[in-house]
């Protein structure tokens, strides 16, 4: 006998990458040695100051005991000077900042804190695939915005000024853009902003790219005139900081909007592990030499990368920013299928990307690679597709 799940899964699919790992892991287990360019895992680390702090609180008797909900008070502190320094934003680290156990956890919790069964979201299409998941979840609507790269990857807000959008509780938006790379626009996301306080509608600002191959300054929405009526922003350490498996992250915003999620967070964990806490003080104390470092082993590897799109016959804007490139075929007649042609890099030249269509129909004719592998191994893709393309450059059409 199985006990049926709940209703709330019907709409729920499986994360694409959970399946698609799982073969590639088989494909290793048979030989294969697989190089895979598909989810934007830093492998990089974090900074020594960091491991140090994680290792040193461990070691103290004290530090292991349920922790305060909202953080410790030097941890929301050092969020807000780091939001002084990065984008010129004032916040109060006692009631506009909330630490998270990743930013992932904020968009569920923000979902369930603001989301009744029936009411409406918009999300971005292409976008981050959880925003779906999670709004499924809760038994929200969604709505997809149309984003495209005709308009540079931005809402079309005349377009959605015609719809009747009185259901629409909140409204997801990230910049700079995964899976595109698009930058935040200032002037657009001013626009966004006033949209939204005539249509009341709450901006899920997700910015966790704004530190990676950003040669701009870097830009949170909480900078901009009336944000903070309208609007929260969810960061992370993740990919700005290398630590993607610890599990940091942060929402700031209006106190109002916080405790909503507090109150959602407090019943279901029971605060972050001091030694991550500590760990993640320090991490905002990284210097700018420490990031263009990093910045700098990322530049290396996407020349290499762009180098095997552009062997592929594919394009990319030049411009996109963050941990990935976006790219499409230059002849889409012969490589109009991009999951096939996907698969075919997979299983006979040991090199994976992912189909940009995974983050909506909009990404149908993309593919992403992540900047996340070694430049050793970059270069050994770099040979394998050069010997594919050789045995097959009669027969590459898909």
């Amino acid at each position: 006998m199985i006990i049926p799940v709940a209703n709330r899964l019907n709409g729920v699919k499986e994360y694409y990458f959970v399946k698609k790992l799982e073969e590639i892991a088989r494909l290793n287990k048979e030989g294969k040695k697989i190089i895979s360019f598909g989810i934007g895992s830093p492998d990089l680390p974090p900074s020594e100051a960091s491991v140090d702090a994680l290792v040193e609180t461990s070691r103290a008797v004290s530090s292991h005991g349920y922790q305060p909900y909202r953080g410790v008070p030097e941890l929301r502190e050092s969020i807000a000077q780091f939001y002084t320094r990065t984008y010129g934003v004032t916040v109060d680290p006692n009631t506009e900042v909330l630490p998270l156990m990743g930013s992932k956890e904020g968009i569920l919790h923000l979902s369930m804190a603001f989301l009744n069964p029936g009411d409406e979201v918009l999300v971005p299409n292409p976008g981050y695939p959880t925003y779906s998941s999670n709004s499924n979840i809760v038994g929200a609507h969604i709505r997809y915005y149309n984003l495209s790269e005709a308009h540079n990857w931005h809402a079309d807000l005349e377009s959605l000024e015609k719809e009747d959008l009185s259901k629409v509780k909140i409204m997801w938006v990230n910049y700079p853009h995964m899976p595109t790379g698009a930058e935040a626009d200032p002037v657009q996301l001013q626009a966004l902003i006033h949209f939204a306080k005539r249509k009341k509608i709450l901006l899920a600002f997700d910015n966790p790219y704004s530190l990676v191959l950003n040669k701009k300054k870097p830009f949170s929405i909480l900078s901009l005139e009336g944000a903070k009526d309208v609007a929260v922003e969810l960061n992370s350490l993740s990919k700005s900081h290398n630590m993607a498996g610890w599990r940091i992250g942060m929402i700031l915003g209006k106190k109002e909007y916080l405790d909503a999620v507090l109150t959602v967070k407090s019943n279901i964990d029971s605060g972050m592990f001091l030694g991550l806490q500590k760990a993640a003080i320090k991490a905002f104390e990284n210097t700018a030499e420490w990031h263009a470092k990093r910045n700098g082993e990322y530049a290396e590897r996407r020349v290499l990368i762009e180098e095997i799109l552009r062997l592929l016959d594919f394009e990319f804007d030049e411009k996109q920013v963050g941990l990935f490139l976006w790219a499409k075929p230059k002849n889409p007649q012969a490589i109009s299928d991009i999951p096939a042609f996907v698969d075919r890099l997979l299983y006979e030249a040991s090199v994976f990307f992912t189909p940009g269509e995974i983050f909506g129909s909009n990404g149908k004719g993309y593919m992403r690679a992540s900047l996340c592998v070694a430049k050793n191994n970059i270069e050994e893709a770099l040979e394998r597709i050069k010997k594919w393309k050789a045995v097959n450059k009669e027969n590459i059409t898909v």
